[in-house]
């Protein structure tokens, strides 16, 4: 039997799906890529090399920030991360779920009543911020409940191309119970959400191919580029400045971001997915 849901999400069929049509082509990355995923030590030792220059990024203005973890993590994997969102003066809160293993019962659910709570607590809407899989729960979240959603912003999340150009696929099927490869989920998972998202991603990545998290050009879409891994990308330094960045706007006057100045060397900020 499917896990229930909340009417307000997609649902997630279990039964076996053709691929799209229009990605066959793509494919998981490359062997290579994948091995160099273990340089996700490093950029978390270069986050903590970095913590006195990063805590001089714009403070925040204390609105409340929700994240989700990736594929299979816990919210200690995302510790580091809010704990930067906490010293700039934002309102962090994990998902306090266990370890991501998909949409299975209840899970869904627990993450509109979160956002509920969070709005009603701190009067102000909240900002989603999703790692991997994660980023799909805040993407989807954010449809269901755009009037308390101020913006989104995913690290390595693939909401579009092909559902299985990635090397979790089937970690995902067995986890969750759930089939990747959903035609009809999938169409519903890369409409961009009707707030402010950012999609902050590297060709590097070893684990989700990097046009699986490209936005189509839009107002209120844009793609970051940064050289990190999958992994590493939730304590990469050039990754979380970018994502302060994006979150220290004045809610309302959401803009692109522009790598001007010695930004040019660390970030790029393609229109769309590139053929």
């Amino acid at each position: 039997m499917p896990a229930p849901r909340s009417p307000h999400f997609p649902r997630w069929n279990q039964a076996t799906a053709l691929p799209h049509p229009d990605w066959s082509d793509l494919r998981a990355p490359n062997a290579w890529l994948l091995m160099l995923e273990g340089r996700a030590p490093w950029e978390y030792a270069a986050l903590l090399a970095t913590m006195p220059w990063m805590r001089k990024l714009p403070q925040g203005d204390g609105h409340p920030v929700l994240v989700f973890p990736g594929l299979g993590a816990h919210d200690f994997t995302t510790a580091p991360l809010r704990a930067m969102l906490d010293s700039l003066g934002y309102a962090t809160q994990g998902w306090g779920q266990g370890f991501n293993f998909g949409p299975r019962a209840g899970v869904l659910e627990q993450i509109e009543q979160d956002l509920q709570a969070l709005y009603r607590r701190h009067h102000r809407k909240v900002s989603l911020l999703g790692w991997s899989l994660g980023g799909i729960y805040a993407r989807e979240l954010a449809k269901a409940c755009p009037e308390l959603t101020r913006c989104v912003i995913t690290l390595g999340t693939p909401f579009t191309g092909h559902p299985r150009a990635t090397h979790a696929w089937r970690f995902f099927e067995m986890v969750s119970g759930h089939a990747s490869n959903d035609p009809e989920l999938m169409a519903q998972i890369r409409q961009a959400p009707p707030v402010p998202t950012t999609s902050i991603y590297s060709k590097t990545d070893g684990v989700v191919a990097w046009r699986c998290s490209v936005n189509e050009p839009s107002p209120q879409a844009e793609n970051i580029e940064v050289q990190a891994s999958h992994i590493g990308l939730g304590v990469n330094p050039v990754a979380l400045y970018a994502l302060a960045d994006r979150l220290a706007q004045p809610e309302g006057e959401w803009k692109h971001f522009e790598p001007k100045g010695a930004r040019r060397w660390f970030y790029r900020t393609p229109a769309g997915a590139e053929k």
